[in-house]
């Protein structure tokens, strides 16, 4: 009996390893009220954070099937799993492509179902918007017409759903749109940004044969990697002057990230022609972003009025 008759992996489609991205933004969000002095009952803010990892759970799933369309995973044979070239399910025979689209969208209608919910008992039209804009972020990285992530625009489109994620949870806590954490939030999607630059190192040569023209395969391998190297400093710098604004002198947490993101760039910069070794800079890389919203969840609370 195959893997796919004996049941569809539900819960490894949708690559738990990485919805800590989703659980830490919008853990930032939330900071961000928290500071402010907003609250809201437990219950919102667990319906508010499993919209958000249903989103999340959903793009992955159709990035899947998409991946699967193109054969961008099937002629991945470089991949550093489970951190590049998707889940692998489908080409393992784990699952069946159909399976996995059909999942993709009974993910995205109970999280578009979800979210009306939550508007209408909120009372919050803005978080239509926020969360509307979010999901059409999600299909329109991996799905065609637009298919953002062919076509150079994948890594800016993941770091502006993750932004929306903060902001969404911090409006939601608050009652109403703010402009913080449009600041607060503006270096964590940097640095998540940053991370799918430099998963797509590894993948480089599957994607150019797949038409899949990410940033790596537009820019080549050097030029990549410096753009890599200026969005990890731009993501502190810019993190760093948004928390000079936080009192006795905790500007300086948001850097907490800075040393494992550091070491993620001086890696990528040695093994540039050597993509396979590239596991450790990837692991600091994942552990600085969520090291990040972290600090700032620390931060904030600590001067919370």
């Amino acid at each position: 009996m195959t893997p796919a008759r004996q049941g569809v992996p539900y819960w490894r489609m949708t690559r738990p390893g990485f919805l800590g991205l989703t659980l830490v933004a919008y853990a930032l969000g939330v900071a961000i009220a928290w500071h402010a002095g907003a609250r809201a009952p437990v219950g919102v803010l667990l319906a508010g954070l499993a919209i958000a990892l249903l989103g999340h759970a959903a793009g992955n799933v159709l990035n899947d099937y998409e991946d699967a369309r193109s054969g961008a995973d099937a002629g991945n044979h470089d991949a550093i799993a489970p951190f590049t070239g998707g889940s692998g399910l489908i080409q393992h025979g784990a699952v069946g492509i159909e399976a996995t689209r059909r999942y993709a969208r009974l993910l995205l209608l109970a999280c578009a179902l979800g979210g009306l919910l939550l508007v209408a008992w909120r009372r919050q039209p803005e978080l239509l918007v926020i969360g509307g804009l979010g999901v059409a972020l999600g299909w329109a990285y991996s799905s065609p017409p637009l298919a953002l992530m062919a076509r150079g625009l994948g890594e800016a489109t993941v770091g502006i759903a993750w932004w929306l994620v903060v902001v969404g949870a911090d409006a939601l806590v608050r009652g109403h749109p703010s402009p913080a954490p449009v600041a607060c939030g503006a270096g964590f999607a940097l640095l998540v940004a940053s991370v799918l630059l430099l998963n797509g190192f590894p993948d480089a040569r599957a994607d150019a044969a797949a038409g899949k023209r990410t940033l790596r395969v537009v820019l080549g391998a050097r030029h990549a990697a410096w753009l890599f190297s200026a969005l990890v400093f731009a993501a502190h710098a810019v993190a760093w002057w948004a928390a000079g604004f936080l009192p006795g002198g905790w500007a300086w947490a948001p850097l907490a990230s800075l040393p494992p993101a550091l070491y993620a760039s001086l890696r990528l910069h040695r093994d540039l022609a050597h993509p396979a070794r590239l596991r450790p800079a990837i692991i600091a890389m994942l552990a600085a972003v969520h090291l990040h919203a972290l600090a700032w969840v620390v931060a904030l609370a600590t001067t919370a009025g």
